[in-house]
């Protein structure tokens, strides 16, 4: 379709989860039709109910689905769209797909075809950077791949460096290499997970800047040559390369520096002709104070809202102005940084071991309440099941406030309030993070997380109120389900409940478990009163009174009480087998021994060396032995795709490959054992 100026009223998303719900509600705003696509496992998502029409994309996989241009183009055409908007991930950065959409008279909501081609290959953006005098990290960005090749250019940029995949994002196909002795191991798996993400194994070579600053700029322009930039923020907090939380803008630096920052952004774009919404990412040495580019994102990053709460300005709406032909509607003197934002990404993950991701069933959800300063944008609702198809992220939460400190206390405050149940988060390590002193203080850098662990990832044991608070709620659900029970038996209440000794008062030991340290809790009624105490521990003793279980949603309840210091009000989630008590500094779980999951397997399998199980759940990608190889420990034993990312499953033990559990693309579960493996 030719762009001259038109109003766009009707786009297709080719996207799903949080990003296509939230492109859905700026293009309703503005009275554009929408349609969506969904694959088979998306078939009752969220984006799917928000949209006005929605095309099934048959099959499971991305490359079936989300990843498959020939359905998407056709139901663009059928369902007489006008455009498409690519969200983030998928085919945004994709120039084919951007120049098949052109092909078929339609719009594409993002940059053109060749600007995405040539800022996709970082190899060739960073050529491009060099002749328009942008400050480049010395490297390697070759087209030559030979082993030997890259061994030398390695040699010559020196240890530490960086492997990235040329077409890379995300953290995907990039690895650290600290000595010449395991180059060859990262690079082949770098490469690996490069060609199952990106279709190219192709790599490049950077020096890698010890404990950098990671500062992106947020630019777009139209097509008449008009850019903007809305300022900075800050993405040094990671983990597995991946961006974790963000903020904008980004602290502790100048106002001279914020605006060279922006002036090279700017500078970027220009250089490749940019149009529309991206990102050029920088790497910054604290050492020096000197920033180097990096990347450019040519589509709508992640963290997009921290620089729309710090701006005031929707940039999805200019997305769809800048691709329907329209100019930027502010200059550069008109965009005011106003106040402090941070956006925390909230996945299905466990933090404590190595941040693995996990899937399962959000059979309890509930997220602070939005408002003009707290932001929630997810695509699912309670009761949906995480997939281990596509990434772990359940939402991001983004909060704004005047100043950073303020800022901050926000996001901490709504992390408290963020309830999830059924699934591991990693809520309370980002709840730990906000509190960290150095966080606090905005010493930061890509390293913070690893070079902070100790205090980042230390799981506090729960004090004493919380755990009588978990027991006391068990007991009191149990009463209620009770007289429900009894109004149908006519039985006395007391007498259908397991553990309750009938005498002058009633006493009933609940056994409970938390990280496998079981807490033996008596509780004793008497007159409208409870003695809740742990065994064992007379100190531990609890007096409440007037206590009150009220059910909110279908798993949650609010627990009501007066204690003897004072009143006492928790939030509590009572699950088959658990019950989780949720407070200002963190959920904790408790387990009811015999019902629930135990944090290793029941077979012990990962403490067996002759067996190989995967930390987690997923697909097989490669298969890296055969029956009768002999293997050491450490030997690569299959590749596992879990959540979009790769990871490695080695031997725990020297011996000889017996038995292969599963092939290549086929599903597996936590813990599963993979292969069996005989000592020699």
């Amino acid at each position: 379709m030719t762009i001259a100026s038109c109003v766009l009223d009707s786009i297709l998303i080719a996207n799903r989860g949080e990003i296509a719900c939230r492109i859905m509600r700026t293009a309703k705003k503005m009275g554009i039709r929408v349609v969506s696509v969904y694959s088979d496992i998306d078939a009752d998502a969220l984006h799917v109910k928000m949209a006005d029409e929605a095309y099934r994309l048959e099959g499971k996989s991305s490359l079936d689905t989300y990843l498959n241009q020939a359905k998407i183009l056709d139901i663009a055409v059928r369902s007489q769209c006008q455009a498409i908007h690519p969200g983030y991930g998928f085919l945004s950065e994709n120039a084919e797909f951007a120049n098949a959409v052109e092909g078929n008279r339609l719009i594409f909501v993002g940059p053109s075809s060749e600007a995405i081609r040539n800022m996709g290959i970082k190899s060739t953006s960073k050529e491009i950077m060099i002749k328009a005098e942008v400050p480049v990290i010395p490297g390697y960005h070759g087209e030559d791949q030979n082993e030997e090749i890259l061994m030398e250019q390695a040699e010559r940029i020196g240890y530490p460096l960086m492997i990235k995949a040329v077409r890379g994002g995300g953290g995907k196909g990039m690895r650290i290499v600290r000595d010449s002795a395991n180059f060859l191991a990262q690079l082949r798996s770098a490469q690996r997970e490069s060609q199952s993400a990106f279709n190219d194994s192709k790599v490049l070579l950077e020096k890698y800047i010890q404990s950098p600053r990671h500062i992106e700029v947020q630019i777009i322009g139209d097509r008449y040559g008009n850019y903007v930039y809305l300022y900075e923020r800050d993405c040094s907090v990671q983990r597995r390369h991946q961006k974790i939380i963000e903020e904008a803008p980004a602290p502790g630096i100048s106002s001279e520096f914020r605006s060279r920052l922006g002036s090279t952004g700017v500078q970027v774009a220009r250089a490749v002709r940019y149009h529309n919404a991206g990102t050029v990412e920088f790497i910054m040495d604290p050492s020096s104070g000197e920033f180097y580019f990096m990347e450019m994102n040519t589509r709508l990053q992640v963290e997009h809202p921290v620089s729309e709460m710090i701006t005031g300005v929707d940039l999805v709406q200019w997305q769809l102005m800048v691709a329907s032909g329209q100019e930027l509607p502010l200059k550069q003197e008109d965009l005011q940084l106003r106040g402090h934002s941070f956006e925390t990404r909230i996945y299905a993950e466990n933090p404590y071991e190595g941040f693995l991701p996990g899937a399962g069933n959000l059979t309890h959800l509930r997220p602070p309440e939005h408002s003009d300063t707290i932001r929630i944008e997810t695509g699912v609702i309670e009761g949906d099941e995480v997939s281990v198809h596509y990434d772990p992220m359940i939402s991001k939460l983004v909060v704004w406030d005047e100043n950073r400190t303020l800022a901050l206390n926000k996001m901490k405050q709504a992390l408290s309030q963020y309830q999830i149940a059924g699934l591991d988060t990693n809520i309370n390590f980002l709840i730990n993070l906000c509190s960290n002193d150095h966080f606090i203080q905005g010493d930061i850098h890509t390293g913070f997380i690893d070079q902070h662990k100790d205090e980042l990832l230390t799981r506090t044991l729960p004090q004493t109120e919380i755990i009588l608070q978990a027991a006391l709620s068990l007991v009191l659900k149990q009463i209620q389900d009770a007289k429900l029970e009894k109004a149908k038996s006519n039985r006395n209440v007391f007498s259908l409940l397991t553990g309750f000794r009938m005498n002058h008062s009633h006493v009933k030991t609940v056994q409970i478990q938390h990280l496998n340290k079981e807490y033996n809790v008596q509780v004793t009624l008497s007159a409208h009163t409870y003695r809740v105490s742990i065994r064992g521990d007379p100190s531990s003793e609890l007096c409440i009174k007037n206590a009150s279980l009220t059910q909110v949603s279908k798993y949650g309840y609010e627990l009501v009480a007066e204690g003897e210091k004072g009143r006492i009000r928790s939030s509590v989630v009572c699950l088959d087998g658990s019950v989780s008590v949720f407070t200002k500094t963190g959920s904790y779980q408790f387990n009811l021994p015999g019902k629930s999951y135990s944090l290793e397997p029941e077979d012990s399998a990962l403490s067996d060396p002759s067996k190989v199980v995967s930390p987690m759940p997923g697909m097989v990608d490669k298969v890296l032995v055969q029956p009768g190889q002999a293997v050491k420990t450490g030997d690569p034993i299959m590749v596992i795709i879990a959540m979009k990312m790769e990871y490695v499953i080695t031997s725990g033990t020297s011996g000889i490959i017996e038995e292969i559990f599963y092939a290549a693309g086929q599903s597996i579960q936590k813990n599963q054992n993979l292969v069996k493996i005989v000592p020699s």
